[in-house]
């Protein structure tokens, strides 16, 4: 088992989070939270982490930069989030939504959840 924690950030909800006119261009919003991914990691977590961003919709192909690996859903963004979590066996995981569905799927598979303030200001 890894002892990286793996950290699955819910694009959509991340993004959807600032009413910064995102909707405009979902794409856009989805490579710019990327970005900063790349650039400020997670705050206030040590140690090595492995972000996966997760888009849905019009978002989909945004491509992966060092240090982020970007997913599109091939359907339901919710879904794949609980897949890949479901997927870590046993490996630390944290999601980052506000969705409260998706944070008890995921949370019922044993992983943390925190909400869009972790990774967006």
């Amino acid at each position: 088992m890894s002892d990286v924690l793996l950290v699955v950030v819910d694009a959509a909800n991340v993004v959807g989070s600032v009413p910064d006119g995102w909707w405009r261009d979902r794409r856009g919003a989805a490579e710019r939270l990327r970005d900063r991914l790349a650039a400020d990691g997670v705050p206030g977590r040590d140690g090595p982490v492995e972000i996966v961003l997760v888009v849905e919709g019009a978002a989909r192909g945004v491509s992966s930069v060092p240090g982020v690996r970007v997913e599109s859903a091939p359907g339901s963004g919710d879904d794949h989030m609980v897949e890949l979590v479901a997927e870590a066996n046993g490996r630390r995981v944290l999601v980052v939504t506000a969705d409260r569905e998706l944070r008890r799927r995921v949370g019922e598979l044993g992983a943390e959840v925190a909400g869009p303030r972790t990774v967006r200001p």
